[in-house]
């Protein structure tokens, strides 16, 4: 199992009718209630010959992103991977489930 500072995750959600697959070193649950965050993306090694354009369309897109805050209800599957893969975005297609939510806590 690798060290907690080498964990690497692999975040799935929805955005404005397309899917994100980005990969991260933290996520974790926002102190703002209903989003999730997301920080130090990770994307291909620069001395890559090959040039993925769905990639390099998202490292673009968080260039100069310190943290990402993702609504709970955008997310469609994390998962803790062994090392970083191709980031991409895909057009929503079909059904996609909301990720089930907790009730507002009430204010007194």
């Amino acid at each position: 199992m690798a060290k907690k500072d080498d964990r690497i995750y692999r975040v799935i959600f929805v955005n404005q009718d397309q899917v994100f697959e980005v990969y991260a070193k933290h996520v974790y649950q926002s102190e703002m209630w209903g989003f999730l965050e997301i920080e130090e993306f990770v994307f291909g090694s620069q001395s890559d010959l090959v040039i993925d354009p769905g990639e390099e369309k998202l490292k673009n897109q968080f260039s100069g992103v310190k943290r990402s805050y993702v609504p709970n209800h955008a997310i469609i599957r994390i998962d803790e991977v062994e090392h970083e893969g191709v980031a991409k975005v895909t057009e929503a297609k079909g059904s996609i489930t909301a990720f089930p939510m907790t009730p507002v806590p009430k204010r007194d």
